[in-house]
């Protein structure tokens, strides 16, 4: 688990790819003190492990799965990343519950300077996301921890500060890029638990039916 608190920009160093999937060598300082063969480390807010260790530097392994729903394909030598280690224990949640679980890609439409802000105004490949995205809800942007200032029928907007902005890859996006996005983790677990069982039967044969209005009333919760 992640907060989306950046630690450091890296740099893609080289790149292995055959068909669906990459061996990125990536270099770093930062996250390298206490990084371990196994860790996690969140690239781009993809939850990827690290594979190879070495003076600055270290290796991940991408799968196809993960080659096809996240924009780490289009990365290149020379390329920066965003990178945080996974959230230890003990340490400062500062963000909110980053899984490293990409739902999806987006394109970045605008980015309009307001006042001591910059406003990136994105467009998910999905509209079914549109669900989880809600006006002050929380969502990751290429692993940062955004907060949601706007949306409507096929975009949503972020408003940055300055110094996320200067510590992030954003600074180098424009109109036209993509960005990896992660939707808050909560509002995905309050929709399965709505709709479970809804097409769906259990081990018995029984229907089962997911969470509705009518069984809420009959409960005494509305």
């Amino acid at each position: 688990m992640f907060t989306g608190l950046i630690e450091e920009v890296g740099v893609l160093r080289s790149v292995s790819a055959g068909g669906e999937m990459m061996v990125l060598n990536i270099a770093a300082s930062v996250i390298m003190d206490d990084l371990k063969i196994g860790d996690s480390v969140s690239v781009n807010g993809v939850c990827l492990t690290a594979t190879t260790l070495g003076d600055h530097f270290f290796t991940v392994d991408v799968m196809p799965q993960t080659y096809r729903n996240s924009n780490l394909k289009e990365l290149k030598p020379g390329s920066r990343m965003n990178l945080e280690r996974a959230m230890a224990a003990g340490g400062r949640f500062g963000g909110h519950i980053v899984q490293g679980h990409v739902d999806g890609t987006a394109i970045i439409k605008s980015v309009k300077r307001d006042q001591n802000a910059v406003v990136f105004e994105i467009a998910p490949d999905r509209k079914s996301l549109f669900k989880y995205i809600i006006p002050k809800g929380s969502i990751t942007i290429d692993g940062i921890s955004l907060t949601v200032v706007k949306t409507t029928a096929t975009s949503l907007a972020v408003s940055i500060i300055p110094h996320t902005l200067g510590e992030t890859v954003l600074t180098h996006k424009r109109a036209g890029d993509s960005v990896n996005i992660e939707c808050d983790v909560l509002g995905k677990y309050v929709d399965h638990l709505l709709h479970y069982g809804s097409a769906a039967q259990d081990e018995e044969g029984e229907s089962r039916s997911g969470i509705s209005h009518d069984f809420l009333a009959a409960n005494g919760f509305v």
